[in-house]
């Protein structure tokens, strides 16, 4: 097996990982790899690819505040030109050579005595590193419907986010199950192509107009020449969906909102018996409110039915509801959304006494300090970790936060010569004791709804209760004193090969 030596292992090169290296190689810490399972740059935006996928965050947000991308060509831009900005970041920050592609991890220790972790990936590799970084996100694992049968269907079977291009859905019979944030971008897309398409939903959405459009060529203009202008509509988007975020503290004023929604839902859907199937029981806000322009209208179609009756079973013909009938069908997509709620961990992760993440996080359900780290697991940073979930602007704000706070960690514990950092279990505990407290009075648990926000017991860990501003505030500087300090030992510290602070490229050391 062979081994390297670096300082900092990054895994994935989605927004998390590609912001990561490019903040690290600015901070002058140079002896880095990403690890990334993948062909390609990408995360999320390269492997959601179905018809239709764009982004439901306004364009001028959805890009690094120090990368800002002036090439968008709508208000809410499409699947292709994400990934291709995420590559330019890439390429520009010289952030190539740090990759290695198709790097599956497989398996992660903490060795106590040397203040290391070592990395194992699938072909063969193994990886030593003082600090380990996760951007693996969490949306990054498919969730396939536990549904009787559903390993018999003979025909084509895929996930959303697994998009099979090969499969040609012209004029065939073909089944959706889920009306989620996927699913409200495909089926308008592949509706008019079809033959027929079975719309499986479990709970209406709360849905509003996207009011997406193209840029004008006078607007792609100011956008070039004139910084203030880009900067400007970047905080006025950033300042509306905040205060729209203080709504979601509020469940009255959701309630009371109801309103509008309806209003969009009646102009759209004429048919009164369709309109009911698509009015949900809970409150706004309490599952994801969607963006569309194209949803209502694709459902409406006379060769779409929506079928709201639960699912029995699935046969090797298609899919039986509980009341009786057979759905018969040629190819199945699943947009069943991502294992996000129960947060379990990507790959095994062993910390200080041999403890295995997942067995942490399965007596209490996913938690982590400040979204950030985990008592137990030194040196180990999670970038877009539990809690950490928005349900009203970019995720981006977030992930620039928490890569502030690992390079402030990272520069930290460097300076002062200690073999790792470790969060203190109280203070994870009483940050958590909190967050949970102000979870309770949002509408995420008093709006009359169980989402994929929640686990099965109930408990949030997906989602931050404030603002990103609070956020950001809370992470601006990496808080040592709350965290168990382990000083290197002394002949340790004289046979340091190289400083972390490197100024030149050290990631070939063994």
């Amino acid at each position: 097996m062979n081994q390297s030596n670096h300082d900092v292992i990054v895994i994935g090169t989605g927004f998390a990982g590609i912001g990561m290296g490019i903040k690290l190689k600015k901070a002058g810490i140079t002896n880095f790899t990403i690890l990334e399972r993948g062909t390609d740059v990408g995360g999320t935006w390269r492997d959601n690819h179905y018809p239709g996928a764009a982004c439901d965050v306004a364009s001028h947000l959805y890009s690094f505040s120090f990368e800002p991308n002036l090439t968008w060509s709508r208000m809410f831009s499409p699947q292709a030109e994400i990934l291709a900005y995420i590559k330019d970041c890439a390429k520009k920050h010289d952030l190539l050579p740090h990759i290695r592609f198709k790097s599956s991890v497989i398996e992660a220790t903490f060795d106590e005595v040397a203040g290391k972790w070592t990395v194992r990936t699938d072909d063969g590799q193994s990886y030593k590193a003082r600090f380990l970084i996760s951007g693996t996100g969490g949306l990054s694992r498919p969730s396939y419907p536990n549904i009787p049968g559903i390993q018999d269907f003979s025909g084509d079977l895929f996930h959303s986010a697994a998009w099979n291009h090969s499969v040609a859905l012209e004029g065939k019979r073909v089944a959706v199950i889920g009306t989620g944030a996927s699913a409200i971008q495909i089926v308008p897309s592949i509706a008019a192509k079809v033959g027929k398409l079975h719309l499986f939903q479990r709970s209406a959405a709360w849905i509003l107009p996207k009011q997406d459009f193209a840029f004008t060529p006078t607007q792609q203009w100011l956008k070039k020449y004139i910084p203030f202008w880009e900067r400007g509509i970047r905080l006025s988007i950033f300042w509306r969906n905040e205060i729209f975020g203080l709504g979601l503290r509020y469940p009255k004023f959701m309630n009371f909102s109801k309103g509008v929604f309806l209003k969009y839902l009646e102009h759209k859907v004429k048919d009164p018996e369709l309109r009911a199937k698509l009015t949900p029981d809970y409150a706004p806000g309490c599952k994801r409110i969607l963006l569309s322009d194209e949803f209502y209208a694709g459902v409406s179609r006379d060769n779409v039915d929506l079928v709201t009756a639960p699912i029995s079973h699935i046969t090797a013909k298609g899919i039986v509801t509980k009341d009786g009938k057979e759905h018969v069908i040629d190819t199945l997509i699943c947009a069943t959304g991502f294992q996000a709620s129960e947060a379990a961990s990507p790959f095994p992760i062993s910390g200080r006494h041999g403890q295995l993440l997942a067995d942490v996080w399965d007596a209490n359900g996913a938690e982590a300090y400040r979204g950030t780290t985990v008592a137990g697991f030194p040196n180990l940073f999670f970038i877009v970790g539990p809690n950490t979930g928005l349900g009203h602007t970019s995720m981006v704000l977030m992930i620039e936060s928490q890569v502030r706070y690992i390079v402030d960690a990272i520069k930290k514990a460097t300076k002062r010569q200690l073999k790792f950092v470790d969060v203190h279990p109280q203070r994870q505990e009483d940050f958590n004791t909190e967050l949970q407290a102000n979870l309770q009075g949002m509408v995420w648990t008093q709006g009359g709804c169980v989402s994929w926000y929640q686990t099965a017991s109930g408990k949030i860990t997906t989602l931050w209760p404030k603002s990103t501003i609070a956020f950001s505030n809370m992470l601006r500087q990496f808080d040592l004193a709350n965290y168990y300090q382990e000083p290197l030992a002394s002949e340790a510290k004289q046979d340091q090969d190289q400083p972390i602070m490197a100024t030149r490229d050290i990631s070939k050391s063994a």
